[in-house]
């Protein structure tokens, strides 16, 4: 495929094969040998010195709507996006991910500034230089990972990694005594932007470490780390240390009070079963009850059958209401009537006194004989 030669630079700046104006050098035929986007996810990204693009043909100038229609179809369009990327974050890969799918067939390279450059322009990280690469190495939109990256971008940096397009996104970035280090990158017509993810950012995870930083001493504290190495002074010490204690107290007492509503509710479980079961039995009692002594029950009946007889067997034989008439000899004549016996109309007034006439009477009738 014809490219241009790269050896003079525009007024921007920028490689001439990189700017809008028409080549001036003639062109030749030469292969190009980029590296393609990587397929595979089970190795890490390879860094820049390790596998550097060795294209000799130089790249054409390249606009961003040739790109997006996937021109050239020869080599992949190589996209650039640099940062910090301290305490690497969903925000972070948003960016990249934006960054890798700008184009149909995009090689993206990040460059990652080092700890001296970070410190110089910027600020103390929170984590070093190579942890920020591993991080990089690890994202599965990043093809390939440049170590110490320039914090303005260069022509000649721009030539050596053969960098058709820029992405970052579009807030000017004041940095190094400029109001936007990406501003002769946007005049190139080099520069794609990429939108921010709001909500979350290195410095916003800062902010709640150091808006929690008790929390998260007495933590590490707690996880065996030593005040030395927390920078904890021996008095905040005591007290981060007396402060785990009363946590503990408290998750203890916690437990204690769940373990004992948990008691409590197993014993009304099992109290509601014993009055259930005692209702069921009650009432089972008393229906047997009413049953046996009701008044209709078995009881009853039993009761009167038993009572009738012994009635009978303590009430004697009634005697028969007129004896038969004793005769009498025609020889005898009936009895006088004596006139001390008592009147018949008036009954004895007691059973002595019955018993006393009758034996006075058996008396006299003995004298007659």
């Amino acid at each position: 495929m014809p490219v241009l030669t790269t050896d003079a630079e525009s007024e921007t700046g920028i490689p001439k094969s990189l700017s809008n104006e028409p080549p001036s050098e003639t062109m030749e035929e030469i292969e190009h040998t980029c590296p393609q986007p990587r397929l595979t996810l089970t190795a890490p990204a390879p860094f820049a010195d390790e596998t550097s693009c060795q294209c000799q043909a130089p790249h054409e100038k390249l606009t961003i709507a040739q790109a997006r229609l996937g021109t050239p179809v020869d080599r992949p369009v190589r996209v650039y996006a640099d940062g910090i990327f301290d305490l690497f974050h969903s925000g972070h890969a948003r960016a990249l991910m934006q960054a890798k799918t700008l184009f149909p067939n995009s090689y993206l390279l990040v460059g990652v500034c080092s700890d001296d450059l970070t410190h110089k322009f910027k600020g103390f990280t929170v984590m070093n230089e190579a942890e920020r690469y591993e991080a990089l190495r690890h994202c599965r939109y990043v093809d390939e990972v440049i170590r110490d990256a320039p914090w303005t971008l260069t022509p000649e940096f721009l030539e050596k990694h053969k960098i058709d397009f820029v992405a970052h996104d579009d807030i000017p970035y004041s940095s190094a005594g400029s109001d936007d280090v990406y501003k002769h990158i946007k005049e190139a017509g080099m520069f794609v932007p990429t939108q921010r993810t709001e909500g979350i950012s290195t410095s916003d995870i800062i902010t709640r470490i150091v808006r929690d930083y008790d929390v998260y001493a007495r933590r590490n504290l707690q996880r065996g780390y030593t005040a030395k190495e927390l920078n904890v002074s021996f008095i905040n010490e005591k007290k981060y240390r007396f402060q785990n204690q009363v946590d503990k107290m408290k998750e203890k007492v916690k437990n204690v009070e769940e373990k004992s509503k948990e008691f409590v509710n197993r014993v009304e479980e099992k109290s509601h079963d014993l009055i259930q079961k005692w209702e069921e039995k009650s009432r089972e009692f008393i229906g047997n009850f009413l049953e046996l002594f009701g008044p209709d029950g078995a009881w009853k009946q039993m009761f009167q059958e038993r009572s009738s007889r012994m009635l009978q067997a303590l009430s004697p034989k009634q005697s028969p209401v007129s004896s038969p008439t004793r005769s009498r000899s025609p020889s005898r004549s009936p009895s006088p009537t004596f006139s001390w016996l008592p009147n018949k109309t008036s009954p004895p007034s007691s059973p002595k006194a019955a018993s006393a006439s009758i034996s006075s009477m058996s008396e006299g009738d003995e004298d007659e004989k």
